[in-house]
């Protein structure tokens, strides 16, 4: 009997960010991750591409960021994802509110999701985040180099969520061709699981007069699940391009191997494999702190080096 095709929660979510060093003090600095990955976007090389996560770069940690310097400003709207929600432990949630307000950063009233405490919030770039408190632990791995103590940090990404025009064909999709099940609804929003617990979640609201948003700074370009291997990559791209959708061939992204189509509401959609992980070419003592290219783009250090922007780590306290 064939396997059904599923995915198994969030792998990593790549935004849009303005200039690198400001994205690098904010989420290196007042978040606490740990700079896994410093290295360029393959499609456009002369940007970086900044990979923050726990200690060990675990899929499901990464949040990652195209620092598009002279990109305008995003416009929200349908189709794309419109926050991105990030676990701490549900004790520490009052800590953080503090430590935000301290650093300068302006949030919301603290609100309930799901029966979740949640703390809305912006980066210095606009992009739409929020702490959620949740209760238990998960795949995480502190990192004693973090600003943050190890008790009270990030444990990653918890949730996105998105505004559809129509749910229904996303739906759809998530259901017949991710895996995904319902699990609950709250004042409108669908959570949708591909798993069990924090990491899991695409939170859906139906809004069908929304205008189409646009990418640009403080937008995510999009977010990426999970599948295990190259086997399982293949066989979920198989169900999404049998369901009508255009599915990209696999690409080679040297960390992991990625395929990349938009869902019927308009937002980007990546299946990546855990493997082979971001200590293939660094030692997991020295994650982030060089530039790394893949082997492909290698030749061209001199040109790359020559147009990025020096960057600072923001050191532990």
């Amino acid at each position: 009997m064939e396997p059904s095709p599923a995915v198994h929660g969030i792998h990593h979510v790549t935004a849009i960010a303005g200039h690198p060093q400001e994205n690098l003090d904010f989420y290196a600095g007042v978040l606490g991750l740990r700079l896994v990955k410093r290295s360029v976007n393959q499609d456009d090389p002369g940007t970086y591409h900044l990979f923050y996560a726990d200690a060990a770069g675990t899929p499901g940690t990464d949040v990652t960021f195209f620092p598009w310097m002279r990109m305008a400003p995003s416009r929200p709207g349908a189709g794309l994802v419109g926050e991105i929600a990030l676990a701490v432990p549900s004790e520490h949630l009052g800590w953080w509110s503090e430590r935000l307000r301290e650093l300068g950063v302006e949030t919301l009233d603290e609100e309930s999701r799901f029966g979740e405490p949640a703390l809305p919030f912006r980066d210095p770039h606009g992009l739409p985040l929020a702490l959620v408190g949740i209760e238990g632990e998960r795949e995480f791995a502190a990192w004693e180099g973090s600003q943050v103590p190890p008790e009270r940090q990030i444990r990653g990404v918890h949730a996105v969520r998105i505004r559809v025009r129509a749910s229904g064909p996303t739906e759809r999709l998530l259901a017949d061709q991710l895996g995904f099940s319902l699990a609950a609804e709250d004042r409108g929003w669908r959570r949708w699981a591909a798993g069990e617990g924090s990491g899991a979640f695409a939170d859906l609201f139906e809004e069908p007069g929304a205008h189409v948003g646009r990418w640009g700074t403080g937008a995510v370009h999009h977010v990426a699940w999970r599948v295990h291997d190259d086997a399982e990559e293949l066989l979920v791209r198989a169900a999404v391009e049998a369901a009508g959708l255009s599915p990209t061939p696999v690409i080679d992204r040297f960390w992991f191997r990625s395929v990349y189509f938009k869902e019927p509401g308009g937002t980007l959609f990546e299946l990546a494999t855990d493997g082979p992980g971001f200590d293939r070419d660094e030692d997991p003592e020295s994650l982030g702190e060089t530039l790394v290219l893949p082997p492909w783009l290698e030749p061209h250090r001199r040109e790359i080096e020559a147009v990025l922007p020096p960057l600072e780590v923001p050191a532990a306290t």
